[in-house]
């Protein structure tokens, strides 16, 4: 898959929230995301079991979902930018909208990094 190909597929999945299946599909095994903590550390997961500890760890931060939305993708080389946005309750911190730029990188027709910007 070409990166446009690799953008509008993981789009029409995100579309639908089905992120754990683009995970599956797009995703290489060696894959690293990247993104803020609190604080503004920024830390790397590396690999699928990686990325799964770091999605439960957020769900369990999660109260509520109220909403969310992705925006359509821009590609520049091998780089899909796209912004992502949800309506959250967190445990302990109440309701809020999160913004943030995904950053992708595609190699192979597979996405091999993600970082994302706060």
């Amino acid at each position: 898959m070409s990166t446009q190909e690799v953008a509008n597929r993981l789009y029409e999945l995100c579309q639908q929230g089905q992120f754990k299946e683009a995970q599956q599909e797009l995703y290489a095994p060696e894959i690293t995301s990247t993104e803020s903590t609190p604080t503004g550390e920024r830390i790397t997961v590396k690999g699928m079991e990686g990325l799964a500890a770091k999605a439960k760890q957020f769900n369990e931060m999660v109260e509520a979902m109220h909403g969310g939305y992705t925006k359509e993708p821009t590609v520049f080389g091998k780089y899909i930018f796209m912004e992502m946005g949800m309506d959250v309750t967190m445990k302990g911190m109440g309701r809020m909208n999160m913004v943030e730029l995904a950053r992708y990188e595609v190699n192979n027709g597979k996405i091999v990094a993600e970082e994302f910007y706060y």
